[in-house]
């Protein structure tokens, strides 16, 4: 049933009824509450290309220490609308020789999939991926060769990384220099 009330306000107010669902809908309200929450690490800022969506949205993060130190990592969510009760979809757009990120840019972190539950925020998820950067999981590879580098020479991994941020070819896979 069309509600034409509801319908001549939205017109009145200036929004559609696709626009004012969005703004309405669970995941956006989560969403905004996560982010009104939000303690970002010094190390980590939010860009939101669109300031009125608030479900897709890009992290950087840029570690001053480990492996990874001086490197800077974007990645983009998108939050779907069965948020909170799934996961958000995270990629990273930067290419990086990592043993828990795949050349595509996949993550592999187990609270963006097996181990998500509702209660978790994408504060918990943030901190999770710079625990990847301080900490890369060799043992839970999604880049099978540098987790198998990693745990046979760690001098040799720490020098792919340094040649990958760089801007580099390690092995036949070359990577734009990432370091700020």
């Amino acid at each position: 049933m069309i509600k034409l009330f509801s319908l001549k306000q939205q017109a009145k107010d200036g929004t559609t009824p696709h626009q004012s669902s969005l703004k309405t809908s669970a995941a956006f309200l989560r969403v905004q509450k996560d982010l009104a929450e939000l303690n970002l690490p010094k190390t980590c800022q939010m860009d939101f290309p669109d300031p009125n969506d608030l479900l897709n949205f890009k992290l950087v993060i840029s570690p001053d220490e480990g492996f990874y130190r001086n490197g800077r990592f974007v990645f983009s969510f998108k939050i779907l609308q069965a948020y909170p009760h799934e996961p958000p979809k995270v990629k990273c757009e930067t290419q990086v020789y990592h043993p828990n990120i795949d050349l595509e840019g996949n993550v592999c972190l187990n609270i963006l999939r097996e181990d998500w539950k509702p209660v978790l925020t994408v504060n918990s998820i943030i901190y999770g991926l710079q625990f990847l950067f301080l900490e890369p999981n060799p043992d839970d590879p999604l880049n099978k060769d540098a987790a198998e580098v990693l745990r046979q020479n760690r001098r040799l991994f720490e020098q792919n990384v340094s040649k990958s941020m760089r801007g580099g070819y390690v092995g036949s896979v070359y990577f734009e220099r990432c370091l700020k």
